[in-house]
């Protein structure tokens, strides 16, 4: 693993690519959350189990790692409010944070993307790096995500939404945020392998 900054002209892609990858990323997370309260209905689990696996945070984090910050960002922004005008989902009095919160997963990650080169080492050594971005980018959206709250609490007077619940949903979706450490390196892991055969 090494830390450098990439070659941009090498890495640039059309704004069509970027587009249709933010498009893609957008359903997915939009479709995902609904997969995931279909069966936690079946199960009895109610949208409990959409907190625990985080199914929305995949593909914005996934994609911002993958193509960049301006899909990343995009998807991050435009996801929530996609899911909240279809399905009502995540609740309204939510939706701003998980907007903050998914922009600042997605537009992290992009901005990792070019700074921690995974492509050119060896599977345990990618694998590792992969593993810290998607850890910086999961403390970058979640921090984010605990400013706006505090902001909103202690500045704009907003008592809808308490600071506590910045903790519990830490410990709700401790299985989604390992989830996300475990598979997206190897994913991306993957993904890389394919592009240097």
């Amino acid at each position: 693993m090494s830390i450098k900054v990439r070659d941009n002209v090498k890495d640039k892609l059309s704004m069509q690519t970027k587009t249709i990858a933010a498009f893609i990323a957008i359903v997915a997370a939009v479709a995902l959350p609904q997969i995931f309260h279909l069966i936690g209905a079946a199960i009895g689990a109610d949208t409990a189990i959409g907190e625990k696996y985080l199914p929305m945070h995949l593909p914005v984090i996934f994609v911002g790692l993958l193509i960049g910050a301006y899909t990343g960002s995009l998807t991050g922004l435009i996801a929530p409010l996609v899911s909240f005008a279809l399905t009502g989902m995540p609740a309204k009095s939510m939706l701003p944070f998980m907007m903050i919160e998914l922009f600042g997963y997605g537009f992290a990650a992009g901005i990792i993307k070019n700074i921690i080169n995974t492509e050119e080492v060896g599977a345990v050594k990618s694998l590792v790096g992969n593993t810290i971005k998607v850890f910086l980018v999961q403390v970058s959206g979640r921090a984010l995500r605990a400013i706006a709250i505090l902001f909103s609490f202690h500045v704009l007077g907003n008592k809808a939404i308490k600071p506590i619940i910045i903790t519990k949903s830490i410990s709700a979706g401790v299985v989604g945020i390992v989830i996300q450490l475990v598979a997206i390196p190897i994913i991306l892991y993957v993904i890389n392998g394919r592009k240097h055969e």
